[in-house]
């Protein structure tokens, strides 16, 4: 598995769906597009989002 870390080439806001999808090694897209929906019909993932963005490290 890849490391969890924010690349700063696939970053669209924080990167951090980018460093998920890598991850797990799934498409960016589709874990925005999930990101987006969690974000709209529970919004408690926004936090999730935020604590993920300070949490998961730079690439370097």
């Amino acid at each position: 598995m890849n490391p969890l870390v924010r690349s700063h080439q696939d970053r669209v806001i924080a990167g951090v769906c980018a460093a998920v999808a890598r991850r797990f090694d799934i498409s960016p897209t589709t874990v925005r597009v999930v990101t987006v929906l969690a974000v709209l019909f529970a919004g408690l993932s926004l936090w999730a989002y935020i604590l993920l963005w300070i949490i998961i490290p730079n690439e370097y």
